[in-house]
């Protein structure tokens, strides 16, 4: 699904740009001519990231912000990245937005091309940001993946980091089949090359935690492929 991108901007010819820009690139998008209009937008939808224009007929953007980050009962309106993009060049202006909660800001005029890869890290690292707060489960398995912690039911897994990191593979892809290649390339970030070791002592080390910790195998073997988290039955 693409994702939804909301521009907010009183100039007409920059609206249009970006947004033709941003549709060709993928994104969905959603245009909001003032500040009165986005405000209305923002309280009915949810957007991936908002970009706006601080200079808006109406209300502000310094209002709009306001209304984003603190009039937001149900805590997820506000996660919403907001990119500024502005003809304010003052370096205390800068930084003013910034501290009110805007994740980036752009000075006018702008390359199209620097707009996209901002738009990208900055939806990048709030992606990781919600993975390091996130909670895989399967089964009694929980992991806590922005504490590395992981248990069974009760009982507390010791997992060494490489172990720890496998298992979130497993439990992000619960029924996905992985190679060697795969676990390899995924946990050591590198290329697997040949047949070594590696990967068997460190799945042999992670099945025998889980199986003692759970009472059974969690992780199975498919012969000639590779490794795979064991199916839950009815009711797990």
């Amino acid at each position: 699904m693409a994702q939804r991108l909301l521009i907010v901007e009183d100039d007409g010819e920059i609206r249009k740009l970006l947004s033709a820009f941003l549709t060709g690139k993928g994104y969905a998008v959603t245009e909001a001519e003032d500040g009165r209009e986005a405000s209305a937008v923002m309280m009915a939808e949810r957007f991936d990231m908002i970009l706006m224009d601080m200079m808006l007929p109406y209300k502000n953007g310094e209002e709009l912000i306001r209304e984003l980050k603190e009039d937001d009962p149900d805590g997820e309106r506000s996660k919403t990245p907001v990119i500024v993009i502005s003809a304010k060049s003052k370096l205390d202006t800068r930084l003013e937005v910034l501290r009110m909660g805007a994740d980036d800001y752009i000075i006018k005029p702008f390359d199209l091309e620097e707009v996209l890869v901002r738009i990208e890290v900055v939806l990048r690292r709030r992606k990781e940001q919600e993975e390091s707060t996130e909670v895989l489960s399967h089964g009694s398995i929980v992991l806590d993946v922005r504490n590395n912690m992981a248990h069974a039911g009760d009982v507390p897994l010791k997992l060494t980091s490489k172990e720890l990191q496998l298992l979130k593979l497993f439990l992000k892809n619960p029924k996905k089949t992985f190679t060697k290649a795969n676990l390899y390339e995924s946990v050591w970030e590198d290329v697997y090359y040949c047949e070594d070791n590696t990967i068997n002592v460190h799945i042999s080390n992670l099945r025998n935690k889980l199986k003692k910790a759970c009472g059974e195998d969690m992780i199975e073997t498919v012969w000639g492929i590779g490794y795979r988290l064991k199916a839950l039955s009815e009711g797990e």
